[in-house]
């Protein structure tokens, strides 16, 4: 039986159509959910939109709509650029959809019975855009005295009747969750949430009176939850929680939420407390991620530098796109997106390198072999380069994916292509073929399998391309996994029954700026 794993994306806040950094991060759990399943995992995989609170409904007012027609209209946008970036989501969860209520309710109650809530006033600072509140020694100063948060969004001062979770009876055990390894990702931040948990953790205000588009807290009448607890409440409900069942049993607690720097505090303090309270099992790991720059600057609408995803997969290919953002930044770490730069990496790493290797040797063998796969017996030559790709493939990009180190797995896949292309240049198949005929076959052939490894092993950041350069191997489906890496037995096959390798059809075409880009 395969060993099941459940990783989730933070869901996105559709009170805008989405930009670049939802979709890296929605890239990068869609590489770890499409990785895992190469290596034999039972995959679950969550994202979606997390529509209520307060900026929803001021956004809605602005807008002359609704908050639920907004929210349609906007998680449809998120919905749709999913589906173009070929995003393999098990389920896109609404926290509208009504099990999702239900849910929210029933962790509610657990912590009610826990006695951990309790009706209070709040008076505080309170962010509208980050829905979070903020003690006073957090704020910091803006342009003329205006108190901004430790993130530079507005805050407003706040005063209503609130229920209160008692954050502060968690200190401890958070504490202890937060220094054990492993749990918190990057280092960084584990260091920064335990220092402030050691501050001291002040009871946490989970409900709103002053608006109403939320999840309805049980028996208080005019109470809804805080977003938060009504958000993170959505790792659990695409499970069936409260009821169980086969998904719950399965798959909590959760491998690894992935999420953004700037809500690591709800994801390894709120989140587990609230948790505790409510006596469920703790997820495995919470990674925060960076953000993706604009040329080194961080994106915002009243900059006027956001970037549109679906019109860059348009341009310039959803592949290339994914391969581009996974490559190109150490996760973990900001990064910094350009159009010249993306078109520079993948013309250079995957059309010139990968792209050009298969497209040559595909069509070497098609000609000078008529298509047919021979049996031969490879040199000490063959046989390094074989082992250098797959060690690449098999060994140092598992790793390092499995770590979440996608641009050094990249990396490591790269220079077995860069020694792929080198072993072409230095063994001149093209002499060969009219010096010594035999030893030609055997060098295209060691490419070929070579280059099925390279394939296979780069599918979770380019699934289209990958596929398209094994269909032309003529791989079968159920032998492009990571444990068939040390299986040569679709060329032993593809031998055998004298299948033909047909002249190929050019997987990487080179990318060009569009001219305004260019100018």
């Amino acid at each position: 039986m395969s060993e099941p794993y459940y990783i989730t994306t933070a869901i996105h806040y559709p009170n805008g159509k989405p930009h670049i950094g939802h979709a890296y991060e929605t890239i990068a759990a869609d590489v770890m959910a499409r990785f895992q399943r190469l290596r034999g995992r039972e995959v679950r995989f969550q994202t979606g939109t997390d529509e209520h609170g307060l900026k929803m409904a001021q956004k809605a007012r602005d807008l002359g709509q609704t908050p639920r027609e907004l929210a349609d209209e906007m998680s449809s946008s998120f919905k749709d650029l999913f589906d173009v970036l070929n995003i393999s989501y098990d389920r896109f969860i609404r926290t509208t959809d009504s099990d999702h209520h239900r849910a929210s309710q029933a962790i509610w109650k657990a912590m009610e019975s826990k006695g951990d809530l309790y009706l209070d006033r709040y008076e505080g600072w309170y962010s509208v855009r980050d829905e979070a509140y903020y003690d006073e020694k957090e704020l910091i100063d803006g342009e003329g005295g205006e108190k901004l948060s430790p993130q530079g969004t507005p805050v407003e001062w706040t005063e209503e009747e609130s229920w209160f979770f008692r954050l502060s009876n968690y200190a401890e055990p958070l504490l202890e969750l937060l220094r054990k390894p492993g749990f918190l990702e990057p280092t960084s931040r584990r260091n920064e949430m335990i220092a402030f948990v050691e501050r001291g953790l002040q009871d946490l205000s989970v409900s709103r009176t002053s608006f109403d588009w939320g999840v309805k807290v049980p028996g208080a009448d005019g109470h809804v939850m805080y977003v938060w607890v009504d958000a993170l409440t959505n790792y659990i409900t695409g499970l069936g929680y409260p009821d169980g069942g086969k998904l719950w049993g399965k798959f909590w607690p959760a491998d690894l939420h992935l999420i953004g720097k700037d809500i690591v505090r709800f994801h390894t303090i709120y989140w587990p407390a609230f948790l505790m309270s409510a006596d469920l099992p703790l997820p495995k790991k919470v990674f925060g991620h960076g953000f993706l720059l604009n040329r080194g600057v961080k994106e915002s609408k009243s900059a006027g530098n956001v970037t549109d995803p679906m019109e860059l997969a348009e341009i310039f290919g959803v592949d290339a796109l994914r391969y581009f953002l996974m490559a190109e930044v150490t996760f973990g770490q900001d990064g910094s997106y350009s159009a010249e730069a993306l078109v520079t990496k993948v013309n250079a790493e995957l059309a010139n390198s990968f792209g050009n290797l298969a497209q040559r040797t595909l069509s070497m063998v098609a000609k000078n072999m008529d298509g047919k796969l021979e049996a031969f017996e490879p040199t000490g030559d063959d046989k390094a380069l074989l082992a250098k790709v797959s060690d690449a493939c098999a060994v140092t990009l598992p790793q390092e994916f499995e770590a979440l180190n996608f641009s050094v797995g990249i990396e490591a896949w790269l220079r077995a292509v860069f020694a792929c292309n080198q072993y072409v240049d230095e063994q001149a198949p093209w002499a060969l073929k009219k010096t010594d005929p035999e030893r030609m076959k055997a060098v295209l052939q060691t490419l070929l399998i070579a280059i099925r490894d390279l394939a296979v092993a780069i599918q979770p950041v380019v699934p289209e391309k990958a596929a398209a350069v094994l269909d032309q191997l003529g791989v079968p489906m159920e032998q492009r996994n990571y444990a068939a890496l040390a299986d040569e037995g679709w060329f032993i096959a593809n031998v055998a029954s004298g299948r033909q390798i047909e002249k190929p059809t050019p997987v990487f075409p080179r990318l060009e700026l569009p001219e305004v880009e260019a100018a």
